[in-house]
């Protein structure tokens, strides 16, 4: 972008604005952001639900595990829509783990207290984690179909059928 200036603060003496800072910085990989996007929500799926014998960094093939390791300003290669049997199924049961941690956290405090996820999750309002899979589930090149049944499946074996026929 042009910055006009006024001719009066050309002579002025002193450290450089930030905006003359951020427009000299290397413009960010927006791939490679996402890439990390989706560890970090792996990551903090596995905390918020406390997911048991879940090894994040399987999630990923050699290309995406090296990918986290770069500069973000470095045109990284990332994985191909080709991923191994192996790590798909990883990232499929990784997915459903997800959506039963979360169906059973939310039944649970629901027989307890009688309160909703908004309550439940009071830092997290409006999040659904039925959805975040189903999101996980696009950039992990799982069927998003399957995430969703198992999250219904769930709902009705937990007796929370008002929800699942929504």
């Amino acid at each position: 972008p042009v910055l006009d200036t006024e001719d009066a603060w050309v002579s002025v003496e002193g450290p450089v604005s930030i905006v003359e800072l951020a427009l000299e910085q290397k413009h960010i990989h927006y791939p490679l952001v996402e890439h990390q996007f989706v560890l970090c929500t792996i990551l903090y799926a596995t905390m918020r639900l406390s997911l048991k014998a879940v090894k994040p960094l399987s999630l990923f093939d050699s290309k995406g595990k090296n990918a986290f390791f770069k500069d973000l300003t470095s045109i990284q290669l990332l994985p191909s829509g080709d991923v191994d049997p192996n790590v798909l199924s990883i990232r499929q049961q990784f997915l459903l783990k997800v959506v039963s941690a979360a169906v059973q956290t939310l039944c649970s405090s629901q027989k307890e207290r009688d309160i909703s996820e908004e309550e439940y999750f009071p830092f997290e309002k409006g999040k659904n984690w039925s959805t975040l899979a189903a999101d996980l589930a696009q950039y992990l090149q799982v069927s998003e179909d399957l995430v969703r049944r198992h999250y219904v499946c769930e709902l009705y074996s937990y007796g929370m059928d008002h929800l699942g026929e929504e």
